[in-house]
């Protein structure tokens, strides 16, 4: 176990190093300046201009500017400067990545509670009328676009009926992030509910199943421990990565909702071609994505536990 773990995190290394690279490379391509940019449309002088990106490092060689980047990063943990606002990166981190943090972690536990309870009853009941209707369910929400969702949402529970706030005015109300929550989880709640649907009916049909019954255990303990423990293996895989999906994800949906998180940073980053900022936050999306794919892959072993790692 402890050599898996070690020859994983040694994976990570260029996974990482490549990711931030690709990063920095195409905010470098696009076009745009995010000096000129903090003028807007009005003139100044091109030594003013020559000065501040010779301050921010913007004078030199694409891959210098990448090499500085890493190594303040790794050596001191500096994220560098936000070129619009003059704060450190990290500061600009810590608004943002608690916000979403909260978000992505309410819709985490919306799409794994009622994606396997929907899955479950769906895979006990295969071909009867409650395994139709949660497949035709699933089917309408992976076929919405979050932004057309979003906006349903917000016409009928926002406007049409006043359950809901229809914008986000404290990030901390959860009851107020549920709305988004529900709306950033609904494709993947669909994902999971299928999967687990899947996993479930074929279970059913298992030796041990059949073994389990014909023992006479109980149903919930067939259920619980026997069918739901391998069924869940392939689900756990798609909620481990999914997670950092969701963090990514939130874009559109903290746009919808006016979030201040990692989303709206993010747009507001590529608006402005501040690579610095978008690398950063990258970045901690890559940490995210890594750490969790461990996770799971560790998780396999509780699972299964003839599941063995060389």
């Amino acid at each position: 176990m402890g050599r898996y773990v070690a020859r994983r995190l040694l994976q990570m290394i260029p996974v990482f190093i490549g990711t931030t690279l690709l990063i920095f490379l195409m905010v470098y391509a696009l076009p745009g300046d995010p000096v000129r940019g903090l003028f807007g449309d009005k003139a100044s002088s091109p030594q003013i201009i020559a000065q501040l990106r010779h301050e921010y490092g913007l004078d030199q060689p694409v891959l210098v500017q990448y090499w500085h980047y890493m190594r303040d990063m790794i050596l001191h943990f500096d994220f560098g400067t936000q070129i619009a606002s003059g704060r450190p990166v990290t500061d600009v981190l810590g608004d943002a990545f608690p916000v979403t943090i909260r978000l992505a972690s309410l819709a985490f536990a919306i799409e794994a509670v009622l994606g396997i309870l929907l899955g479950v009853v769906a895979g006990m009941r295969a071909g009867k009328l409650a395994d139709t209707g949660v497949l035709f369910l699933t089917l309408l929400l992976i076929s919405v676009p979050v932004f057309v969702l979003g906006f349903i949402f917000k016409t009928v529970f926002a406007f049409q009926l006043g359950w809901m706030q229809p914008n986000v005015n404290n990030d901390q109300n959860y009851s107020e992030l549920l709305m988004p929550a529900i709306v950033l989880a609904a494709a993947s709640l669909a994902y999971v509910a299928r999967l687990t649907r899947t996993s479930v009916a074929e279970n059913l049909r298992s030796d041990y199943m059949r073994t389990a019954v014909a023992k006479g255990l109980p149903k919930q303990r067939i259920i619980g421990v026997h069918l739901l423990r391998n069924s869940l293996i392939p689900v756990v895989t798609f909620l481990g990565t999914d997670l950092g999906a969701l963090m990514g994800g939130a874009v559109v949906t903290e746009g919808l909702f006016n979030i201040h998180g990692v989303g709206g940073t993010i747009y507001e980053a590529l608006s402005r071609r501040e690579g610095t900022t978008l690398v950063g936050l990258v970045t901690i999306l890559v940490l995210v994505y890594l750490v969790t794919s461990l996770i799971v892959d560790l998780l396999y072993a509780v699972l299964d536990p003839r599941i063995r790692y060389v």
